[in-house]
C-alpha cells in the first residue's frame, strides 16, 4: 500500500512538472559572471543552429546561482547554473534536501584570476604575500611577533618597498562570487600561509585560520563592485591608480585598455594559465538539473553544444572569448560523462 502511494505521488509530481513545463519552452540558466560570456556565446550558437529557443541566462554570481538552482525542481527554478568554483558540500546537501537528487557536473575549461590596472599606470609585480598583506582584514603586526592587528597598510609601498607608492584601492567581486571564493583561496590564503604562526592555526582551529586568511578588509581599500566585471574594467579606465580583480577572459577582451599584474613574476596569459605556471587560476563549471532533462526542451542538445570541439576545443569559438581549454583527453572524458548525464557524488569538504 505504502509503495503504491509513493509511486502515485511520484507519477503525480512528474505529470504536474510536465504540465508546468508547457509554460517554459526555453532553458533557464543562472550563475557565475565569469562563465556568463562563455555560456551566452554557446547559447547564441545553439539558438541559431538548432530548432530550440535560445536559453535565457542571468548573471547572479556562483553562490547566488547555486542558491537559486538548489531551491527546488520545477519550471520556477533554473535548469542549469554556471560556477567559477566547484559546488560546496553544503550546497549539494541543500539541493538534495529540496529534491534535486541528480546533479550533473560539467567542467568546461580553465580561467585565471587577473589583478589588473589601466595601461596608463605602472604594471604591478605582486607576490601572493603582498596580496594578503594589502587586502586582509587582519595581518601580522608589522612591529613583529606572532600577533595580528587590524590592517594598517595604506599604500602598496608600505606592503613592499619594491611596489609603487600609491594608495591601496582594489575593485573586486562580492562574497556571492565564485571569483571572490577562488581569489581568497588561491591568492589570499596562499600568501597567508607564508606566516608560520598562521599556518600552524589550520591544525588547531580551521575556522579561525580560514577567517584570517580569507577575511577581506572593510575600510575602503577593497571595494565590492558587484557581479558586473565590465563595470570594473570601466572604473579602471577612469582611475589608473586602482586595481581590479576579475577573470582572465575580461582582461583578454579588454587588452587594449588594461594590463594584468604579474604574480610571482608570471603574467596572466593564455599559455601561462594553460600550463599551470600562473598561480591564480582555477577550473570553471556548469551544473545540470537532471530532473529537468526530457521536460525542458533542448537541455541535452545544449550540453552537447557546450562540450563539442567546435565550442571548447583548442581552436573552438570559446577560446576567442578567453576560455583556456582542458587537455584533449580530459575533454573527451568530461564530454562522455556529460552526454551520459552521470550524476555527481557529494563533493569532499576542503
Amino acid at each position: 500500500m505504502k509503495k503504491t502511494l509513493v509511486a502515485a505521488a511520484v507519477t503525480a509530481f512528474a505529470a504536474s512538472f510536465a504540465a508546468q513545463a508547457v509554460a517554459r519552452d526555453y532553458i533557464s540558466i543562472v550563475g557565475s559572471s565569469t562563465v556568463y560570456p562563455f555560456a551566452t556565446t554557446v547559447a547564441e550558437h545553439f539558438g541559431k543552429s538548432t530548432s530550440f529557443k535560445t536559453p535565457k541566462i542571468e548573471s547572479t554570481g556562483s553562490g547566488g546561482g547555486l542558491k537559486l538552482f538548489c531551491a527546488g525542481v520545477g519550471v520556477d527554478h533554473p535548469d542549469i547554473t554556471n560556477a567559477s568554483r566547484a559546488i560546496k558540500p553544503s550546497e549539494f546537501d541543500k539541493c538534495q534536501a529540496n529534491g534535486i537528487k541528480d546533479i550533473v557536473e560539467v567542467t568546461i575549461g580553465y580561467d585565471g584570476i587577473a589583478i589588473a590596472n589601466s595601461k596608463e599606470a605602472e604594471q604591478f609585480d605582486l607576490t601572493q604575500k603582498d596580496i594578503f598583506l594589502a587586502l586582509a582584514k587582519d595581518v601580522p603586526d608589522p612591529k613583529g611577533g606572532d600577533k595580528l592587528v587590524a590592517n594598517p597598510y595604506k599604500t602598496w609601498k608600505e606592503v613592499n618597498a619594491a611596489l609603487p607608492d600609491t594608495k591601496i584601492e582594489v575593485l573586486g567581486p562580492p562574497p556571492t562570487s565564485g571569483t571572490r571564493d577562488a581569489f581568497a583561496e588561491l591568492a589570499m590564503e596562499a600568501g597567508c600561509k607564508k606566516f608560520d604562526f598562521i599556518k600552524a592555526m589550520k591544525k588547531k582551529d580551521k575556522k579561525m585560520y580560514k577567517g584570517i586568511c580569507h577575511g577581506v578588509r572593510e575600510d575602503g581599500a577593497y571595494i565590492e563592485a558587484g557581479e558586473n566585471d565590465n563595470l570594473i574594467v570601466q572604473k579602471l579606465e577612469a582611475n589608473p591608480k586602482a586595481l581590479g580583480v576579475f577573470g582572465f577572459s575580461f582582461l583578454d577582451q579588454n587588452a587594449d585598455k588594461i594590463q594584468g599584474s604579474k604574480i610571482n613574476g608570471v603574467a596572466p596569459t593564455f599559455d601561462t594559465i594553460a600550463s599551470g605556471d600562473y598561480p591564480v587560476s582555477r577550473p570553471l563549471f556548469f551544473y545540470v538539473k537532471k530532473a529537468h532533462v526530457g521536460t525542458i526542451p533542448g537541455m541535452e542538445e545544449y550540453v552537447a553544444e557546450f562540450t563539442s570541439d567546435k565550442a571548447w576545443g583548442d581552436e573552438g569559438y570559446l577560446t576567442d572569448k578567453g576560455l583556456i581549454p582542458m587537455p584533449e583527453d580530459m575533454r573527451a572524458k568530461v564530454a562522455k560523462s556529460a552526454k551520459a548525464l552521470e550524476p555527481m557524488s557529494k563533493p569532499e569538504s576542503h
